[in-house]
C-alpha cells in the first residue's frame, strides 16, 4: 500500500539544493540564490532583545493554548480591525506554527478523502503536498492574462465535492497581486455555492498599495465563507520561529483546535511573544522593510530590458517573486541545474509549481528577490543575459 507521504513529490527546496553538490563558485562571481522567500537579515535588534529577554520567563519554555496566546490573539485581531476598518474578534483567531500549518489545519477542518479544493496554477508547492498527503483533490485553475485566474472558470470546476477556493495574493510563486473586484468575485462564488474561499496572505505587508486591497471584512457574515491565513515569518524576519495565523469563524477555528492539539500542541510561545511585540511596536519598521522590498522589485523591473533583449519576459513581479520565462531550447527543469554551474544563480523552475505533464511548465522559472540587494538583481540579469546556449527554434548549424 502507498503511505500517505508516498502520494506527493519531494520537496523542492532540499531537491533544488542537491544541484550546488560539487559546484565550486569562484570568490568574484559567488553564488546568488534565488530559490526560496526568505528575509535577507535576521529580526531587528530591538526584537532580538524582547525575545532574550522572554527566554528568561519561565512561562516561554512551557505549553500554551493550543489557538495561540490570548494577548496575540487579541492584538492581531485589534490590527487587522484596524488595518481592514471591520471588526474582527479574538475568537475568530488562532495562531498556527507558521502558515503552512494553518493552511494545513484548514484542509484538516474542512475536507475529507476525495474532496476538492479549486486553485490556480501554478500553485504555491506545499498547499499541493499538503492536499495529496491528505487525499484532497487539487482542481486547477489555468491563470490567463496577467496570470490572473477567472471565476466563471472556477465556476465550471464546481462540482459536489467542492469544499473550498485557495487563492493567494500577492502571489506565490508568481508575485502578482490580485485586484479587489476578482477576489470579491471569488467571494461572491465561494458564498453563492457555500463553499469557503481562503486567502493566503502571508505577503501582504509588502504590496505595492499600503491601504487594503479588498474589503471581505465588511461583507455581513464574512466569516461564513472567508478563511485568512498570515504569517509573521516575512514580516518581522522570523522564519525560524514559526508563527502564523488563521481568521475564521469560531466554528472553524474549534475543528482546527483539534488538528493543532495534535499535531504541535501549540505554535512556539517565544515566537508568539515576538509577534505580539512586532504587532504593538513595529508598525514603522515594518513600513520601512516594505518600501525596502517594493525597491528590489523596481530593481527587477529597471533590470529587466537587458533580459528582454535577449528573448526573456517579465509576466509577474511583487512581494518577494517574479515570473519570467526564457527563450532557449530545452525545459526549465533541465536547465535550472546548468543555471547553476554555468551562470551561479539557482532558481526554481517552473515545474515544481505545476501539474505534471503541463508543457507550460517548460519555459518559466520563479525569483525570489527579497534576499538579495538590488546590485546582486543587476548581476543575475547580467549573468543570463550573457548566456549563449541554442534558442528554441533555432535551426542547428549546418
Amino acid at each position: 500500500m502507498t503511505s500517505w507521504t508516498q502520494t506527493t513529490f519531494a520537496p523542492p527546496i532540499p531537491a533544488a539544493r542537491k544541484w550546488l553538490d560539487g559546484v565550486d563558485f569562484p570568490a568574484d562571481r559567488p553564488l546568488i540564490d534565488l530559490s526560496q522567500a526568505v528575509p535577507a537579515d535576521p529580526p531587528p535588534q530591538v526584537l532580538q532583545d524582547v525575545m532574550a529577554e522572554a527566554l528568561k520567563s519561565p512561562a516561554t519554555h512551557l505549553y500554551g493554548p493550543v489557538l495561540g496566546l490570548s494577548s496575540l490573539r487579541e492584538t492581531l485581531a485589534a490590527t487587522w480591525s484596524g488595518f481592514y476598518d471591520a471588526k474582527v474578534a479574538p475568537n475568530q483567531i488562532a495562531i498556527t506554527a507558521g502558515c503552512n500549518q494553518a493552511f494545513a489545519a484548514c484542509i484538516a477542518a474542512l475536507c475529507s478523502a476525495g474532496d476538492e479544493v479549486i486553485l490556480p496554477v501554478p500553485w504555491y508547492f506545499n498547499h499541493k503536498m499538503c492536499m495529496d498527503m491528505t487525499g484532497v483533490v487539487a482542481r486547477p485553475i489555468a491563470v490567463g492574462a496577467g496570470l490572473l485566474p477567472d471565476v466563471d472558470q472556477a465556476r465550471s470546476l464546481i462540482t459536489p465535492n467542492t469544499k473550498a477556493i485557495l487563492l493567494i495574493s500577492p502571489n506565490n510563486p508568481t508575485g502578482v497581486e490580485y485586484p479587489p473586484a476578482l477576489l470579491h468575485g471569488f467571494f461572491d462564488l465561494a458564498r453563492e455555492h457555500g463553499l469557503k474561499l481562503i486567502i493566503d496572505e502571508t505577503y501582504r505587508d509588502f504590496h505595492s498599495q499600503a491601504d487594503p486591497v479588498h474589503a471581505l471584512l465588511k461583507t455581513t457574515d464574512w466569516d461564513h465563507t472567508l478563511i485568512q491565513l498570515y504569517s509573521f515569518s516575512k514580516s518581522f524576519r522570523m522564519t525560524g520561529h514559526r508563527t502564523g495565523a488563521i481568521i475564521a469563524n469560531a466554528e472553524t477555528l474549534s475543528e482546527v483546535e483539534k488538528y493543532l492539539d495534535t499535531i504541535t500542541i501549540c505554535a512556539p510561545t517565544l515566537g508568539q511573544i515576538a509577534a505580539e511585540w512586532g504587532l504593538r511596536n513595529l508598525g514603522p519598521w515594518l513600513a520601512d522593510q516594505r518600501a525596502d522590498l517594493l525597491t528590489r522589485r523596481a530593481a527587477v523591473e529597471d533590470s529587466f530590458p537587458v533580459l528582454a533583449d535577449k528573448g526573456w519576459q517579465l509576466h509577474g513581479v511583487g512581494a518577494y517573486f517574479a515570473w519570467v520565462t526564457h527563450p532557449f531550447a530545452g525545459r526549465a527543469q533541465d536547465l535550472a541545474p546548468k543555471l547553476v554551474r554555468e551562470a551561479g544563480v539557482l532558481l526554481l523552475p517552473a515545474s515544481m509549481f505545476m501539474p505534471e505533464g503541463d508543457t507550460s511548465a517548460d519555459r518559466a522559472f520563479r525569483i525570489a528577490f527579497a534576499n538579495v540587494t538590488p546590485s546582486d538583481i543587476k548581476k543575475v540579469t547580467q549573468r543570463l543575459a550573457s548566456l549563449d546556449w541554442p534558442l528554441a527554434g533555432a535551426r542547428p548549424a549546418s
